[in-house]
């Protein structure tokens, strides 16, 4: 499955997350022991929005990072955008759910218009897109001149002393939590496949480098199996 190319992939991964929003959420707090909500809330944080100010959270699901911008900062205008409608439909019924700008968006194809927004963040996309460089300058084209982007995803597991029980997690307990819980046993195949195969932090760093952003870093968590990334679109 994490094989797939192309539209095929793309069509892939639409319907796999559709068919596993209901219990999206609950899966990641599962899956993550809690710690999810605590690395979308660093994502926020290091866009450096200020009151008022614009952001585009992409591959937003169910609108978790949207959210904690709407608690984090002040009067921030928040737009959602997903190609899983399943996804945002869940996030719309939510707490926070009314006051996002919920659209229908592939990341390969933004509909904004260039220098829209403050910042954008994704959370989860860059492992599942089939052009990463197209994606990352349809990010940087609808950001404004200085503007972030913050990117968490995850990362294939360190060849270090936890590399074993790491790839065990990945291909025997998820797969089982996501047949109990959610009932949909082969996207928690997908997600671990997808993530053993996805870049190293320093190869998408370079891949971010490459699409024209600066300023490029990025921090990993939970034994460096997540990795939070950020970057600046040069000022004009």
């Amino acid at each position: 499955m994490a094989l797939l190319q192309g539209k095929a992939r793309a069509d892939y991964v639409q319907d796999m997350f559709d068919r596993i929003a209901a219990r999206y959420n609950l899966m990641n707090r599962v899956m993550t022991f809690g710690q999810d909500m605590k690395w979308r809330r660093f994502v926020v944080r290091q866009t450096g929005l200020q009151a008022g100010a614009k952001l585009l959270d992409l591959a937003t699901g169910t609108g978790d990072i949207a959210f904690e911008a709407l608690r984090m900062i002040p009067g921030v205008e928040a737009v959602g955008g997903d190609f899983s409608l399943g996804m945002m439909r869940v996030g719309k019924r939510l707490a926070l759910g009314k006051q996002v700008s919920w659209s229908g968006a592939d990341a390969l194809n933004l509909p904004f218009a260039d220098d829209t927004f403050d910042a954008v963040t994704a959370g989860y996309l860059i492992r599942n897109v089939y052009d990463i460089p197209r994606a990352f300058a349809e990010q940087r084209r609808v950001l404004k001149p200085g503007g972030r982007v913050v990117i968490l995803d995850t990362s294939p597991p360190p060849h270090n002393l936890l590399r074993p029980f790491i790839l065990f997690h990945l291909k025997y307990v998820i797969p089982t939590l996501g047949k109990l819980i959610s009932k949909n046993a082969d996207a928690y195949r997908y997600l671990p496949e997808s993530t053993q195969a996805f870049k190293t932090p320093d190869e998408l760093a370079d891949l971010m480098r490459a699409a024209g952003f600066v300023n490029v870093g990025y921090k990993t968590f939970m034994f460096a199996t997540m990795a939070v990334h950020w970057g600046e679109n040069p000022a004009a």
